[in-house]
């Protein structure tokens, strides 16, 4: 057997084939198998063995876990990045959102795309091969953040999915009217309607500027929802409301519920009855719950995260993810997937055999919620965006995480130094 780098194989563009990997489809443990990538970038085939001709490489990837690119359906990469230019001294949420705004004021728009294709690289570089991002459209943002991501997300579509919430944000004292005039071009360029309801001067008008936008475009719904700690204001009663009356079932999500922990049971199984009924998503967002809630609190500050384990158990469709990345709303992180999984697993009560659940909430339950369908997956036809590690299992990859790992992007080796070895059974183009 001879070397073949990773970057040869990037370069050659030709189709070639993973053989012997234990591959990670479902719920059932890994079981081995191949699998032709093709010259496109797509898996053109699994099968427990394949046979291919003299145009395709052949990897030997035997005994290497194979499962497919995380998924991070929710991150602010206008904001990534800007943590030194926006102090933050309260560490609560308003304080983040009045350093952002300032700064927002100012700067220029390149100075999204620089920061945001920072980010995007070490996400891509730590296995994450899709995300959503929200993207703040407002009087102190104005465009400038949904047009650079926009751009980015042309850019980058040959290895990575890039999809854009138009996060339609309400400041104290800001005009809805004006909301309500921007919306339409904000839609325009993005794949999702947002916003944050709690924080607006009036809640209801808001919501209904938001989903009459969201059915005029024909898009779907992803909320920040109660992202505070205060039982007596909850607004899941008036987003259930609307999600029946613009027949939003299946198309909504709800990112941070931070206040059903604060619930009563039986107020949370209500919602939780009605999450399910609607087909509503949740999207927890460990980061930022734990940083920015329950800083007033003298004694036994809360976690500030939503009803994680129940909701989960209950059968809602759960999805864990970074949210912010070195700002003022969470000053830390690497963009790394794994990380956020375990934090999720501690911080959200899940047992230690809840290992793969948490896994599924970094990809397969993601990519149902935003919509990836048959594009992402371990499955012939899907993009070739895959993690390849020397762990044993998706429990050992959340649990501990790989020593050595190689992520493919749309078929294409991502390059950075922690690379699996590669090497060549046969190199068919040479040897016919």
């Amino acid at each position: 057997m001879r070397t073949l780098s990773w970057e040869r194989i990037k370069e050659s563009g030709r189709p070639f084939l993973l053989h012997g990997g234990r591959v990670v489809r479902g719920t059932d443990g890994p079981a081995r198998a191949d699998i032709l990538v093709s010259e496109g970038g797509r898996i053109a085939r699994i099968a427990e063995r394949i046979e291919t001709g003299p145009e395709a490489f052949q990897v030997d990837v035997t005994g290497a876990l194979v499962s497919p690119g995380f998924v991070d359906m929710h991150q602010h990469l206008d904001k990534t990045g800007v943590l030194k230019f926006t102090p933050n001294p309260s560490g609560t949420l308003q304080g983040a959102r009045d350093a952002f705004a300032k700064y927002a004021r100012t700067a220029p728009p390149e100075d999204v795309s620089r920061r945001a294709a920072r980010t995007m690289a070490r996400c891509l570089a730590r296995g994450t091969t899709a995300i959503r991002s929200h993207v703040n459209v407002d009087k102190d943002a104005g465009f400038n953040g949904i047009e650079a991501l926009a751009q980015l997300r042309s850019d980058w579509a040959d290895r990575m999915t890039l999809q854009l919430v138009a996060f339609m944000t309400p400041h104290p004292n800001q005009d809805l009217a004006w909301l309500a005039s921007n919306i339409d071009a904000a839609v325009d360029q993005a794949d999702a309607v947002g916003g944050t309801p709690a924080v607006a001067e009036d809640p209801m008008r808001y919501m209904d500027i938001l989903f009459e936008a969201a059915v005029r475009h024909e898009r779907p719904i992803d909320l920040h929802l109660d992202e505070h700690l205060n039982p007596e204001r909850p607004l899941f009663g008036a987003v259930f409301e609307r999600v029946r009356k613009y027949g939003m079932q299946g198309r909504t999500v709800l990112g941070h519920a931070s206040v059903l922990s604060a619930l009563t049971r039986s107020e949370f199984e209500h919602i939780r009855d009605q999450l399910l009924e609607l087909d509503i998503g949740v999207v927890t967002l460990p980061a930022a719950n734990l940083y920015l809630q329950g800083r007033s609190h003298d004694m036994l500050p809360p976690r500030g995260l939503t009803r994680v384990a129940e909701l989960a158990r209950a059968g809602v469709w759960i999805a864990t993810a970074s949210d912010n990345i070195g700002d003022p709303f969470v000053p830390t992180g690497s963009g790394d997937m794994l990380e956020i999984a375990r934090w999720t697993l501690l911080a959200g009560h899940l047992r230690g055999d809840e290992l793969a659940t948490v896994y599924e909430m970094t990809t397969s339950i993601p990519a149902r919620l935003t919509g990836l369908g048959r594009d992402h997956g371990l499955r012939e036809g899907a993009w070739a965006d895959l993690v390849i590690s020397d762990c044993d299992d998706v429990s050992a990859l959340v649990a501990q995480g790989p020593d050595r790992m190689q992520v493919l992007a749309r078929g294409k080796p991502v390059l950075g130094g922690t690379e699996l070895p590669c090497t060549e059974v046969r190199a068919m183009a040479e040897t016919s």
